[in-house]
């Protein structure tokens, strides 16, 4: 009877081609228990003899019942079912699935997983930097090319999948652990200086909104975290709030969604011209649980109140600013600690600004403010 030959021994031979064939049992099918062949080939005996030895050794780390199994696409699908919505947070998964669906799949999917190289991650990766933004309407006027910040999710996604395959023995190393990232663009906070506040809170009281970004200006609060307060989160007595969750919108639908962290869960002192604008807003409101409800008396959307934030802004003639733009250090001033003079002065004026606007009326034909 013949020798049945071990996992991972190999022979060579000559091909009629002239080059060097070096063959090797890379393991066993489970269920049939046949052997199942890998082959390398080589110019020369030695290249032939050098490239067997090393996928011997290779082999040893994977499964060869599994490997070959999958496309990069499809084990993209099977990390993203079984592995990310399991260890990420529900707000994320639908960013996820659109780097999936819209700039992996699309590119790099059809590539065997095991064929995967850190090269062909690079030549991707620059290719999403120059022209991977996807074409839509609302992104005709963006530049065609992904920041760096969406770049490095995009690795950090493909790198975890890939880790993932390492240790399930689909692959031998990681290819994403060889790739130069983009660097991260820094981004200058555009805030309103206090003389454009000024008008920025004019419109936002004749828009109907002014306890809503007053209040952000006032605790610096995340924009999902402003918009999932409720009022049995603020004590008016005591003059203090606290942070227990955000709106966010998952899937399409605006819910209701844990917090980022453990340290966002937090409680924060409201001075007392603060208290008196949420005194106002609640008699606004009336019996709605939200503290800024929306006009169904649901949570507000986060969409709708950065594009309100943009409305504002250009009828006050302003440049355009982001929501995080708000959470300005000036205006943390509930706290009674200030890091310079120069800041407490912005503090002191941001109360004027609030008082004047409370309780003034301003005459358009004098260009004055009367109470």
């Amino acid at each position: 009877m013949a020798k049945r030959r071990a996992n991972g021994e190999g022979n060579l031979r000559k091909r009629k081609d002239g080059r060097w064939e070096g063959r090797y049992t890379a393991g066993r099918d489970p269920e049939t228990g046949r052997a199942i062949y890998k082959n390398v080939l080589g110019k020369t005996q030695a290249e032939a003899k050098a490239k067997l030895k090393q996928a011997i050794e290779e082999a040893k780390g994977l499964d060869a019942a599994k490997v070959g199994r999958y496309t990069v696409g499809q084990w993209m699908e099977v990390w993203f079912e079984h592995y990310a919505k399991v260890k990420v947070r529900p707000s994320s998964h639908q960013t996820y699935r659109g780097y999936i669906d819209n700039h992996i799949k699309p590119n790099i999917g059809k590539i065997p997983l095991e064929k995967l190289t850190s090269l062909e991650l690079q030549k991707f990766y620059k290719k999403l930097l120059t022209n991977g933004r996807v074409d839509r309407l609302e992104s005709r006027h963006q530049a065609k090319g992904l920041s760096p910040k969406t770049v490095r999710n995009i690795h950090q996604i493909i790198s975890s999948a890939m880790s993932l395959a390492k240790e399930q023995k689909l692959i031998v190393a990681n290819p994403a652990e060889g790739c130069a990232l983009p660097r991260l663009e820094h981004r200058e906070m555009k805030t309103l200086p206090v003389e454009q506040l000024q008008s920025f809170l004019r419109e936002a009281k004749e828009s109907g909104v002014y306890e809503l970004y007053y209040l952000e200006l006032a605790t610096g609060l995340r924009r999902g975290e402003l918009l999932g307060l409720k009022w049995e989160d603020i004590d008016l007595e005591r003059g203090d709030l606290r942070v227990r969750r955000q709106i966010a919108r998952i899937n399409g639908e605006v819910v209701e969604a844990p917090l980022k962290t453990k340290n966002a869960y937090r409680t924060l002192p409201l001075a007392e011209d603060t208290v008196s604008i949420l005194l106002e807003q609640k008699e606004k409101v009336g019996g709605s649980p939200w503290v800024f409800p929306s006009p169904t008396g649901g949570p507000i959307s986060p969409d709708s109140v950065l594009h309100m934030l943009h409305r504002v802004l250009k009828r006050a003639g302003l440049p355009r600013i982001r929501f995080h733009d708000l959470r300005h250090p000036y205006v943390k001033h509930t706290t009674k600690k200030y890091n310079s003079e120069k800041q407490k002065t912005q503090a002191i004026k941001v109360d004027l600004i609030a008082w004047v606007f409370r309780f003034c009326t301003f005459n358009y034909s004098k260009r004055s403010w009367t109470l």
